[in-house]
């Protein structure tokens, strides 16, 4: 992103509020980032996911698996355009809802694996949050999951947790804070937790 981008994006990001829910594959983002939208008001919600390339564009390793889970496997500019896209004008967004109250502030969940690992998204987030299951349960809920192209044999102990603990080592390095949440709860419980501390972070806007 040049930097003209960047000084636009940063002025965009003053009128709004931008939460980022990262964290392991299988780990409940998807569902957090829905049920979030629908209690919030005036709320949109970008997926991570939406931006994979399309499979010949996927780089395989010496095992021969597609290396699904890096930042390379994602157009992360379209990304970043749709964010952009976002914060110029929130009530016309394609991702967004129903408006409410118009002194409400615009709110963007952006939720997806690797969030916290793609620098030009550093300045963007108003609250962040990373998911985290153990080994076996993500394994567990991996296995019951149907991907195109389908997870081949030995796929997420070859590639898929590999990654997942390499970039949550780079995550060492963030300077942010970051709310690490506990995937092993009822989605009911989760959703609890992130709504009430949500509210109390918006009511500090206002």
């Amino acid at each position: 992103m040049s930097s003209e981008k960047q000084k636009t994006f940063s002025k965009l990001i003053m009128k709004t509020f931008v939460i980022g829910i990262g964290g392991v594959t299988n780990g409940g983002k998807t569902t957090l980032a829905k049920n979030l939208q629908k209690h919030l008001p005036n709320c949109s919600v970008i997926s991570q996911d939406d931006f994979f390339k399309p499979e010949s564009e996927i780089e395989t390793d010496k095992n021969g698996f597609l290396q699904y889970d890096v930042l390379e496997a994602l157009n992360m500019e379209k990304m970043m355009a749709t964010i952009s896209c976002w914060m110029e004008n929130p009530r016309h967004s394609l991702v967004s809802t129903d408006w409410g109250s118009s002194e409400e502030i615009p709110i963007l969940i952006i939720e997806g694996f690797l969030l916290f690992n793609y620098k030009p998204l550093d300045t963007i987030w108003n609250r962040s949050y990373f998911v985290t299951i153990p080994y076996e349960e993500c394994k567990r809920r991996r296995s019951t999951r149907v991907y195109t192209p389908p997870d081949p044999p030995g796929y997420f102990d070859g590639h898929v947790w590999p990654m997942y603990l390499k970039h949550r080592q780079e995550m060492e390095d963030i300077t942010w804070e970051i709310v690490y949440l506990d995937g092993t709860k009822s989605e009911e419980d989760l959703f609890s937790q992130v709504y009430k501390d949500l509210r109390q972070q918006l009511a500090k806007q206002k």
